[in-house]
């Protein structure tokens, strides 16, 4: 929405500054976006005279001309071919920036002769485009700024342009009246007022309105006058002026007269050449395919149901959006159909859109505008052509009623209190409401029929608080709920989410937030992708189905990395995996994936590349940071998109399974697009179980005192025998006792024969409350022995 300065002083009565208004509306909630103020420019410049001017004496189109400014003579040599001795002009003086030529002048020598600035023309100065001689001004005093002369002399060259964002909310700002009854409600002046009477008819109306039944939902009231013998031209220059400054190419008299209502009033009007227009003018809906030339001089079919006003002839306008251009008037028009209308704002943005027009008058009755300055704008604009172009009008022809849009909701001063938290005096409040035009009546407030957007009692209070400005809002802490120390804020699976990110990003990981939602085919390779955990309405075919683990979106990050020649890779993620897509099929995930080599070449050959015991360490890491138990199980039986042999899971019992690791399958790295080798982990955090008691410091340290003893056994097995079942079988014999279980040695073939292999542990036993004697070690020996044996067939080795 743009307007200049001197439109806004036609509706308010202020002395203040552009600034001043500007910083106004935006607390307002009318965001200035531009502000063009010509007089920035032009500030430097001042008003002399040639006293002589005489022809350069290398130069035939060059004149030498002496000039008094107010720093005294000066000699300036000029080339227009009006320069001559006598004549009042602008100065541009060295070290002036030139707007129109875009330089900065200097002083200059032109064939010899050195000349000190210059005499500018329009064009340079960008006040128009006559660049055919420099300005002669008919009056001004010598010194004087040009500004100043601009504006008292011709205003509209120096007058501001403000440009206002305006909210979906706030149609009523679509015009300078309320953008002037905002700022006057704000204290910044006062609002004027502009009395009307109503202009009477001389004669029956010769055009005849009517509005089909089916219709009247989409126009309620569409109203109209003829008004004949006009004379059409150009308009005066102060309403050019004005339109030119907003960026509209005045056209003529009667249409400038309905753009200028539509911006000063919001009240979007059109006018009908009555000798095109045959018979009567009827609103209703089209039946589909009929053709249109608009005002714009573009073609366009319309769709069934769509708005249109039509004569005998068929349709002649696009029912709030454009006018046709068989029935637009020109100069040669000389009577004129004026109509004023009420569409549905929904039923208009549905035509425009379909369309794809983009108007004056579908911007704002799309948006809303006031339905009970339908009649009252048709009139004023009957006036105002009255003025401009003569005319007789007629008795007005109305269809359709005004639409009774008055509510009223309470005003509780107390609410502005509880809901935004500003004191505001009732009779503040209520005066505020007032300028606003709103009606007070005990405790309601009326709403203005310009106001579509205040819709409740909490509308009144943003009303209240807007114009009181929302900068005067002081912060103030929340009171305590509670004395003492305040409970944590944070639920104990937050907080191990939160120990999780941080102890992964210090393990050298980058954190990646990917969507929830990922294509069919990834979500298939982690065990999800069907219909349970599909999108409806999914935006695109590549976000069609919740992610059933947090791995294919880890994956497709260093898929697009790689694609950029970054091949070493440590990203994680934290954040929710789908199982379905009702409450509760779902569960938190901690991921992590290495993708490369551990580090760069390097001359000692410490690069690798990553391994399954690089994802093992760092899952352990994060199980110990978030407090998942010490003993745990680590066994096979993987998903199916982990590497049958060389992953592990990590479990408290065959049922409960915290983490998984290990390396990922190759089929899997080749759908994804992933280069080299590849290990991740993933860990449920939901899973582990929570310390049975909750403090805010650590449980103190059990140490024991007491000497560790270690012994070391040797199994001969089958050779398809996991060591990891044997691990397991001997950590199993006294898990009081057992502290760890550990491999040191594998040896196959010799003395041990066709598919056998010997594989060697150490078992430390730790006691707690004695010393262990010989035969207490002897008898867990023999234990671990016999579990061993039990679970995997096996001897042990003499």
């Amino acid at each position: 929405m743009k307007f200049t300065l001197s439109w806004l002083k036609d509706h308010l009565d202020t002395d203040a500054s552009v600034a001043e208004i500007a910083e106004a509306l935006t607390d307002l909630g009318l965001e200035v976006e531009d502000i063009v103020n010509p007089a920035e420019k032009l500030k430097d410049f001042t008003i002399g005279k040639v006293l002589h001017a005489e022809k350069h004496p290398d130069a035939d189109k060059l004149r030498v001309c002496n000039v008094l400014t107010d720093e005294g003579e000066t000699q300036i040599i000029c080339g227009a071919p009006n320069a001559r001795e006598g004549i009042t002009v602008v100065v541009c003086k060295p070290g002036m920036y030139i707007p129109g030529l875009d330089i900065t002048i200097g002083v200059g020598k032109i064939r010899g002769i050195e000349s000190f600035g210059m005499m500018a023309s329009e064009r340079e100065l960008e006040l128009s485009d006559e660049h055919d001689g420099i300005i002669e001004l008919p009056s001004g005093e010598v010194g004087d700024k040009f500004i100043d002369w601009l504006a008292e002399n011709e205003p509209s060259k120096v007058d501001p342009m403000i440009e206002i964002a305006i909210t979906p909310n706030r149609p009523d700002a679509l015009g300078v009246y309320g953008i002037a009854r905002d700022l006057a409600a704000r204290g910044v002046g006062t609002l004027k007022t502009h009395d009307y009477a109503p202009v009477a008819g001389d004669f029956p109306c010769p055009v005849s309105v009517s509005i089909d039944e089916d219709t009247l939902d989409g126009c309620p009231l569409f109203a109209g006058r003829v008004i004949r013998g006009v004379k059409n031209g150009p308009s005066p220059q102060w309403l050019q002026d004005q339109l030119k400054a907003i960026g509209l190419r005045p056209i003529s008299a009667l249409v400038d007269v309905t753009n200028y209502f539509t911006y000063d009033q919001n009240r979007p009007l059109h006018v009908f050449d009555v000798a095109k227009v045959q018979g009567g003018l009827r609103v209703h809906r089209a039946a589909g395919g009929e053709k249109l030339v608009a005002l714009d001089e573009k073609e366009y079919t319309l769709g069934a149901g769509q708005m249109v006003i039509s004569d005998d002839n068929g349709p002649e306008s696009i029912a709030g959006v454009m006018g046709g251009e068989a029935t637009g008037c020109t100069e040669e028009t000389v009577d004129v159909f004026l109509e004023s209308a009420f569409w549905d704002h929904v039923q208009i943005a549905t035509t425009g859109r379909a369309l794809k027009i983009n108007s004056d008058a579908r911007y704002r009755f799309e948006r809303g505008v006031d339905p009970e300055f339908t009649l009252e704008g048709l009139e004023r604009a009957t006036q105002m052509i009255m003025d401009l172009c003569g005319g007789e009008p007629s008795e007005i022809v109305i269809a359709g009623d005004v639409p009774d849009h008055s509510r009223a909701y309470k005003l509780d001063p107390a609410r502005v209190q509880s809901l935004v938290g500003m004191e505001i005096p009732e009779s503040e409040q209520r005066q505020t409401l007032t300028r606003l035009g709103f009606r007070l009546e005990s405790n309601m407030a009326h709403v203005p029929s310009w106001r579509p957007d205040v819709q409740g009692e909490a509308d009144l209070v943003e009303e209240v608080a807007r114009i009181a400005s929302l900068t005067k809002l002081q912060g103030k802490p929340l009171p305590r709920l509670t004395d003492g120390i305040p409970k944590a804020v944070m639920t104990p699976a937050q907080r191990r989410l939160q120990m999780a990110r941080r102890t992964v990003a210090a393990l050298g990981y980058n954190e990646c937030v990917t969507y929830s939602f990922i294509d069919q085919a990834s979500a298939a390779l982690f065990g999800g992708g069907d219909e349970t955990t599909m999108l409806a309405n999914p935006i695109s075919s590549e976000m069609s189905h919740m992610r059933p683990d947090l791995l294919p979106g880890l994956l497709q990050a260093a898929a697009r990395n790689q694609a950029r020649g970054y091949m070493d890779l440590a990203l994680f993620e934290v954040g929710p995996a789908f199982s379905g897509g009702e409450p509760g099929e779902q569960n938190n995930q901690i991921s992590g994936l290495l993708v490369g080599r551990t580090g760069p070449k390097d001359v000692h050959g410490a690069s690798r590349g990553v391994d399954l015991y690089d994802a093992k360490a760092d899952a352990e890491a994060v199980l110990a940071a978030i407090g998942a138990p010490a003993k745990v199980q680590i066994l096979r039986d993987g998903a199916t998109w982990w590497h049958p042999g060389r992953h592990g899971r990590v479990c408290l019992g065959p049922k409960k399974m915290l983490a998984v690791f290990g390396e990922l399958h190759p089929k899997v790295l080749a759908e994804m697009d992933i280069k080299g080798p590849a290990v991740a982990f993933t860990i449920w955090p939901d899973e582990i179980p929570l310390p049975r008691k909750s403090s805010a410091t650590r449980s103190a340290l059990q140490q024991s005192d007491l000497q560790a003893v270690e012994r070391d056994f040797a199994f001969v097995v089958d050779g398809d025998v996991e060591a990891l079942t044997l691990v397991n079988a001997a950590a199993g014999a006294d898990k009081a006792l057992i502290e760890s279980v550990r491999v040191f040695d594998e040896f196959i073939g010799g003395s041990l024969g066709e598919g056998k292999k010997s594989l060697a542990i150490t078992v430390r036993l730790q006691p707690t409350d004695k010393t262990l004697k010989e035969k207490d070690i002897e008898a867990v020996s023999a234990k671990i022995v016999a579990k061993v044996e039990k679970a995997t067939k096996g001897t042990l080795r003499g």
